[in-house]
């Protein structure tokens, strides 16, 4: 008999049937022979589409809602995506290219980011997208280049703030910063856009990322709209829209909770009319990437060894830390603690042990899990690693000891 119950791993659900794990409703036994060979990722279209809806749901209608790319540039979930929010943004050309592919109208696809070299620069020129100016040596290398190929470049300052975001796992704001243009040198980059005879098309102000605190998310995008209304005053132009990062954090680890989204929106919501009474006509824009599709994704590895060592049980598989280092520990943390994990194809299954999951690399880093409680496992389960959306496999070696990097299937 078939039965469909959901699986919670952090604040991610996922359907199970026959004690099997459902992605995008489809057996992951059954996902595992479609996709032809193990490790894999596998992202649920309907969680993603979910998602955006859910955000939707608690943002003031007029606020805009972009997908950062850099999240997970898979062109096929980047292409969904497009199809769900207002913008994109990206951070290399090779993004860039992934972007415009969607057929997403240009003017909404912005290019951040550090070290933009003149190629890149150039092809986001002449594409017709938002650039996110970063420096004043990088106003002016953009203004050289417009000049040249005759096409007006549309910029945006990008604001390093003087403040953080508190309790932010990625603080991209205040004191010294490779990102933006510090707070207090703006006024001085706007005259020189005026000077140069560019129309300035907006301010970004993003002091951080995956936060869990709803408190200090709605603290960051205030004090954002008090430098805004600020840095505006400054300009002798218009300003056409403000991006704010969003920083909205998923859980990961035990003890962590799902972010309240309401107590933001309804900030937000007051955010929006300080703008429109004290800018009016300002677009007003929010940027998330992790939290639009960390948690629609999972990744997959088969066993192909289990071994007890002095007594500890270790599942070693065919994936490891080369396709997912965010999982193994060694990107961004300071202590190494377990995402959650699961035997894919056992989810029912009574019999539990605790084990370490490792992979086929030979250093001792190559851990998903350490020490953690699953199910009973044998050569050719399936281990699952949720929370595998974001910052996967682009954020990973995947070169590391020549394996092959893994597929990625939209489910």
């Amino acid at each position: 008999m078939s039965t469909t119950k959901p699986v919670h791993a952090q604040n991610t659900e996922f359907g199970v049937e026959d004690g099997e794990l459902l992605v995008g409703g489809v057996p992951l036994t059954r996902l595992a022979l479609r996709v032809g060979r193990t490790p894999f990722y596998a992202y649920d279209r309907a969680r993603l589409t979910g998602r955006v809806a859910q955000v939707r749901a608690h943002l003031p209608a007029a606020v805009r809602l972009h997908y950062s790319v850099k999240a997970n540039p898979m062109p096929a979930l980047v292409q969904h995506m497009a199809s769900l929010v207002d913008g994109l943004d990206v951070a290399s050309a090779g993004e860039l290219r992934t972007a415009l592919d969607t057929g997403f109208d240009p003017a909404h696809v912005s290019f951040a980011g550090p070290g933009k070299t003149d190629a890149e620069l150039t092809q986001a020129i002449a594409a017709g997208v938002v650039l996110n100016a970063e420096s004043p040596g990088e106003i002016e290398r953009a203004a050289r280049i417009a000049d040249t190929i005759g096409i007006a470049p549309r910029l945006v300052l990008r604001v390093n703030p003087d403040f953080e975001l508190k309790g932010s796992g990625m603080r991209m704001g205040g004191g010294a910063k490779p990102f933006g243009i510090d707070a207090e040198q703006v006024p001085d980059c706007l005259r020189r856009l005026e000077a140069l005879g560019i129309a300035l098309q907006g301010l970004h102000i993003f002091s951080g990322s995956q936060s869990l605190k709803a408190d200090a998310i709605a603290d960051s995008h205030a004090r954002s709209v008090d430098l805004a209304l600020q840095l505006a005053g400054e300009a002798r132009q218009p300003l056409p829209g403000l991006y704010l990062g969003a920083g909205f954090g998923i859980p990961y680890f035990p003890g962590e909770q799902p972010l309240d989204l309401a107590p933001i929106g309804a900030n937000l919501a007051q955010c929006l009319e300080r703008v429109e009474r004290g800018l009016p006509g300002t677009r007003v824009s929010v940027e998330s990437g992790r939290y639009l599709v960390g948690e629609a994704g999972v990744y997959v590895a088969r066993v192909v060894d289990r071994k007890v060592s002095r007594g500890q049980v270790f599942l070693v598989t065919d994936g490891g830390l080369h396709h997912h280092l965010a999982a193994s520990g060694n990107f961004g943390q300071v202590i190494r603690k377990n995402y959650p994990a699961a035997i894919g194809n056992r989810m029912a299954a009574a019999e539990r042990e605790t084990v370490s999951v490792v992979g086929p690399l030979c250093t001792p880093l190559d851990v998903l899990a350490e020490r953690m409680e699953l199910a009973q496992a044998e050569d050719g389960d399936l281990v699952v690693v949720f929370q595998s959306g974001a910052y996967g496999l682009s954020a990973s070696p995947t070169a590391f000891l020549g394996h092959p990097a893994p597929p990625e299937v939209l489910v």
